[in-house]
């Protein structure tokens, strides 16, 4: 067999371990979510002098835990995000809208 096209097999260990790890990228996203992240901006679009449009842009990352240990849940009480949430807001809205037909019926047919 020729060794030619064939290189040396310490060489091939030696790439490989030139490479970056895989568990690296995991190692840095736990720290990330673990520690967290802030991201802010502001975005400003003036004409002549004139503030037409100002968008302020404030990103957070961090796990949930490390959320919830900094007082942030938004998202449990969200009922956009929640099944639950949104099937006891429409029957919220349902029960007031009831409630309004009966008092504008002057309350009568009970005794």
């Amino acid at each position: 067999m020729s060794e030619s096209g064939l290189s040396h097999p310490a060489a091939g260990v030696m790439a490989y371990q030139d490479r970056p790890n895989p568990a690296s990228l995991a190692d840095i996203l736990e720290r990330v979510l673990d520690k967290g992240i802030i991201i802010a901006g502001d975005i400003r679009v003036n004409l002549l002098d004139i503030e037409l449009l100002t968008v302020k842009i404030r990103l957070l990352v961090v796990s949930v835990d490390k959320a919830e240990e900094m007082g942030i849940d938004w998202w449990r009480h969200d009922p956009m995000l929640t099944v639950r949430e949104r099937g006891l807001a429409e029957e919220n809205d349902e029960l007031r809208q009831r409630v309004e037909e009966l008092e504008a019926g002057g309350g009568s047919g009970g005794g």
